[in-house]
C-alpha cells in the first residue's frame, strides 16, 4: 500500500470511530416515545380547592355570593382547579338541588367558575361525599359521609343503585356544561329562600363553564372498611350510572353525557395506585356495556386518574406508621414506575386517554407520614417548594397530562395540630402565596406554554422543553442531600445563555447572561432547578 493511501485509510478508520463514537452518545438519549401527549408544562400546575377559598371574605364571612378579589389572585397562582365539592351542597334534600346560592352554606358555584374560566383556570369538579339524607338509610354507628353513594341494602354492583348520585350530576352538567338543548322540565331547583329577601336559584342550561367532572374522591377507601371501599367492579357500575345513566337504561335526566355529551368524565383518584382496579373497571364495562362499532370497549370513563405521595413508608397501603416521612419524588423509585403503569394502560386504551394525578404533595409537619425536611439551609418551605416543582418535572417525564397538588390551604386551623398527616400542606396561607406556589407561578410565567420533549441526561437531570423554534433546559439534581453537580450543555453553537433562577416571595424569576465557549455552557445545578435558554 502506498503511503497517501495508508494515511487515507487511517484517516477513514479514525473518522469511522469517531463517528461511530458520536453516534454511540446520541443512542443513549432515548427517544420520546409519549411526545404525541403534547404536555405542556402549566397543565401539570393543579390544586385541590374549596368554594370558600374564593368567595369568602375574611370580613364578611356570611358573604358567599361575591369572588373575595384577594384569594383569587392567590389563585392565579395554578393552571387548574380540583374543586372538592360535597354532594349536600347541590343536594340539600333528595331531589332538590341548587348552584347559587347553594341552600347549604350559600355558595356561588356560578360566580366561581366563571371566574375561573375568565382567568384561564382549568376546573375538574369533584363530586364527593355521601349527603346526610342518604348515608342515614344506614344503621346507626354506621353513618358516615364516606359511605358508598348508594342506600343500605342495595347492590354494589348494579348502576341502578346510584340513580340518586347520576341524577345530580345530570343537573350539574345540564347547568355547566356547554349543551344549550336542554329539557328544562327536568330540572329541579330548590327555589325556597333562606330568609326573607334572599336570593333564589334560576334555571340555567348550557353555561360551559366546566368540561371536567370527577366521580367521587378515592373510591377504594381501604381504611373506611367495606362501607366505604369498592372493588373495580362496584366502582365501574357506579360510574357507568353516573356516565350516561347506564347508557340511558336508567331514563331521562341520569348522567353527564346525557346532560352534554362533550363533558368529560374522569374517574375517582384512586388512594392505592394499583393499574388493577382500573383494569376491573374495564372488564365489567366489557361484559355490561360491550363494544363500540370501532371494536374499542364502551368504557364509563374518559380520564384514568389515580393519586400517591412521594414517603418512604414501605407499608403506605396497609396502615400509616410514624416515624417516617415525604422524600424527594426522583428518589422514589414507585412513582415513576406507578406512573409508567397507568400510561401503559392509556396507550392501550388509545391515544386520546389522558392519565392524571388528582392529588399529591408533602406536608409541612416533618413528623408526618408525608413530612418534608430542612436541607441544607433551606427551610421546610423552601424543601417543599423544591419538591412539588420536581414532582411535575417528573411526571412530564412519565407522560401524565395533569397534576393536581393537595392543596390550596392548610386543612389545620393556624397553630392546630389534628395529628392529620395532611394538616399542613397548603401551598398558600397568611394571605400569601408560600413559596412553592411562587414556584409555580413563576415556572408558568417563563414556560407555561412549552412542552415536554426529551430528557437528555440523567444525572443531573436536563430536561428539554419546546415551544415553536425555541427550546428550554430545565436542570436538576435529583437528590435531597444538598448535593450540587457542574454539567456542560450544549446549546448548539450559541453565543450567549440565560439562565433563569427561582426566587421564593416573587412574581417571577431572576436571571443572569452568560458567554458561552463555542456553544458551551457549564452550569452548577443543584436540588432547585434551573432554567436555561440559548440567546
Amino acid at each position: 500500500m502506498k503511503p497517501i493511501a495508508l494515511t487515507k485509510y487511517f484517516t477513514l478508520i479514525v473518522m469511522t470511530v469517531l463517528f461511530a463514537s458520536c453516534r454511540a452518545d446520541q443512542e443513549e438519549i432515548p427517544v420520546n416515545k409519549l411526545k404525541y401527549k403534547q404536555i405542556k408544562m402549566k397543565d401539570l400546575f393543579g390544586v385541590n380547592a374549596f368554594e370558600w377559598d374564593f368567595l369568602q371574605d375574611p370580613h364578611n364571612p356570611n358573604d358567599g355570593s361575591k369572588i373575595y378579589e384577594p384569594k383569587l389572585d392567590l389563585m392565579k397562582s395554578f393552571s387548574g382547579l380540583r374543586h372538592y365539592m360535597d354532594w349536600e351542597k347541590l343536594e340539600d334534600s333528595e331531589g332538590l338541588y341548587s348552584f347559587n346560592p347553594t341552600t347549604r352554606g350559600g355558595w356561588n358555584y356560578d360566580a366561581v367558575y366563571a371566574r375561573c374560566k375568565l382567568e384561564g383556570i382549568m376546573v375538574v369538579a369533584c363530586l364527593k361525599n355521601t349527603p346526610d339524607w342518604l348515608f342515614n338509610t344506614y344503621p346507626a354507628g354506621q353513618r358516615d359521609a364516606d359511605n358508598i353513594p348508594i342506600k343500605y341494602g342495595a347492590k354494589r354492583d348494579d348502576p341502578k343503585s346510584y340513580i340518586a348520585q347520576a341524577k345530580a350530576i345530570y343537573q350539574f352538567a345540564a347547568r355547566y356544561g356547554a349543551n344549550k338543548n336542554i329539557d328544562t322540565s327536568i330540572l329541579i331547583l330548590n327555589h325556597k329562600p333562606r330568609w326573607s329577601g334572599d336570593q333564589v336559584n334560576q334555571v340555567k342550561v348550557g353555561l360551559n363553564l366546566v368540561k371536567y367532572v370527577e366521580c367521587a374522591n378515592e373510591p377504594d377507601k381501604w381504611w373506611k372498611g367495606k362501607k366505604s371501599e369498592q372493588t373495580g367492579r362496584e366502582y365501574a357500575a357506579n360510574l357507568s350510572a353516573f356516565y350516561d345513566g347506564d347508557k340511558g337504561k336508567l331514563g331521562k335526566g341520569v348522567g353527564v353525557k346525557t346532560a352534554d355529551p362533550t363533558m368529560q368524565v374522569v374517574m375517582g383518584g384512586i388512594a392505592k395506585p394499583d393499574v388493577k382496579f382500573v383494569r376491573e373497571m374495564i372488564e365489567w364495562c366489557k361484559e355490561n356495556r360491550g363494544y363500540k362499532p370501532d371494536g374499542s370497549v364502551d368504557l364509563c370513563f374518559d380520564v384514568i386518574n389515580f393519586h400517591m405521595y412521594s414517603n418512604d413508608n414501605t407499608k403506605w397501603f396497609a396502615k400509616f406508621i410514624s416515624g417516617k416521612r415525604g422524600v424527594a419524588p426522583e428518589t422514589n423509585n414507585n412513582m415513576g414506575q406507578i406512573a409508567d403503569s397507568f400510561v401503559q394502560l392509556a396507550a392501550e386504551l388509545g391515544k386520546n386517554m389522558q392519565v392524571w394525578t388528582t392529588e399529591t404533595g408533602y406536608d409541612l409537619k416533618e413528623e408526618s407520614i408525608q413530612g418534608v425536611k430542612p436541607i441544607g439551609e433551606k427551610t421546610v418551605l423552601l424543601t417543599q417548594a423544591d419538591w412539588i416543582l420536581r414532582t411535575s418535572l417528573m411526571y412530564a417525564r412519565h407522560g401524565l397530562n395533569r397534576v393536581f397538588f393537595y392543596e390550596a390551604y392548610d386543612s389545620d386551623a393556624p397553630g392546630a395540630d389534628s395529628k392529620n398527616p395532611f394538616g399542613t400542606s397548603g401551598l398558600l396561607g397568611d394571605g400569601r402565596r408560600r413559596p412553592a406556589a411562587d414556584y409555580l407561578l413563576q415556572v408558568t410565567k417563563l414556560m407555561g406554554e412549552y412542552i415536554y420533549d426529551n430528557t437528555i441526561h440523567q444525572d443531573p437531570l436536563v430536561d428539554v422543553y419546546k415551544f415553536r423554534d425555541k427550546s428550554m433546559y430545565v436542570l436538576v439534581v435529583p437528590d435531597e442531600k444538598d448535593r450540587r453537580e457542574d454539567y456542560v450543555l450544549d446549546l448548539h453553537k450559541a453565543k450567549k445563555a440565560r439562565i433563569h433562577y427561582l426566587k421564593p416571595g416573587a412574581d417571577e424569576m431572576t436571571y443572569k447572561d452568560f458567554g458561552t465557549d463555542d456553544g458551551k455552557l457549564t452550569v452548577n445545578v443543584t436540588e432547585t432547578p434551573v432554567f436555561v435558554e440559548a440567546l
